[in-house]
């Protein structure tokens, strides 16, 4: 049985991802913020909630001593646009920038960076790590594009680094994804219109679609596969 830690599982992408590790018999690990909400989560899938904030150094080293001592599986899922939840910057307004840009490479990058550090050293051989970037990473959305760009970088050094013991690091990059709260309910029709306009399928992305990807790059046939970066997007954007 494969031990699988899974950021942000509560809800949207972490939840399918989760639930798809739970349902082929793996044990389960989920962490957020909210915690009520992380509870049900996982008592719905029967996983183990552990309540912590990704971005907070503080936070993550506290929740060390509930987190699994042996870990195969890591998908670093925790995060966002910080956009959706601040204030826009004025124009001259540089110190409110800097924290609306900071915001957003704490939430994607920085989350990513302090729980893998804080568990690589329980990293089995073999261990997968898998983060969920963007399309945005490709086609720009500012500070948020940015960061899941930066994600794309450093997981390229995360996998020389795990590569040695036979460890994979790997980013999944959604395009337009459904049913997940990381619009806000600010996406109009047309906003999906345009975006399913883009794909060459026709049609929205799922989170069963990303949990798919991550389920497969977590296997042993996904062995040779690492510091790659793989859209999930219906070919809105071509990897290529």
């Amino acid at each position: 049985m494969r031990v699988v830690v899974v950021t942000g599982g509560a809800t949207g992408i972490g939840y399918a991802v989760a639930e798809a590790f739970a349902q082929a018999g793996d044990q389960v690990v989920i962490t957020g913020r909210r915690e009520s909400l992380l509870k049900e989560a996982a008592e719905r899938i029967g996983a183990v909630p552990v309540a912590f904030d990704a971005a907070d150094p503080t936070s993550v080293a506290a929740a060390l001593p509930l987190l699994p001592t042996r870990v195969d599986v890591l998908v670093n899922n925790a995060g966002g646009n910080t956009n959706f939840d601040r204030a826009e910057a004025a124009g001259d307004d540089l110190t409110a920038l800097a924290e609306n840009w900071r915001a957003n490479l704490d939430a994607n990058l920085m989350s990513a960076v302090l729980v893998t550090a804080a568990l690589a050293a329980r990293f089995t051989e073999n261990a997968r790590v898998v983060t969920i970037g963007s399309i945005a990473a490709r086609q720009g959305a500012g500070s948020y594009g940015a960061a899941k760009a930066a994600v794309e970088a450093w997981t390229a050094s995360l996998a020389s680094e795990l590569g040695p013991r036979g460890g994979t690091a790997n980013v999944v990059a959604p395009g337009l994804i459904v049913a997940t709260e990381f619009f806000r309910d600010r996406m109009t029709d047309d906003g999906v219109r345009q975006r399913v306009a883009a794909t060459r399928n026709g049609r929205a992305g799922t989170t069963d679609d990303v949990a798919a990807t991550v389920s497969f790059l977590a296997s042993p046939a996904a062995g040779h596969l690492t510091g790659q970066v793989i859209h999930v997007n219906g070919g809105a954007y071509l990897g290529r």
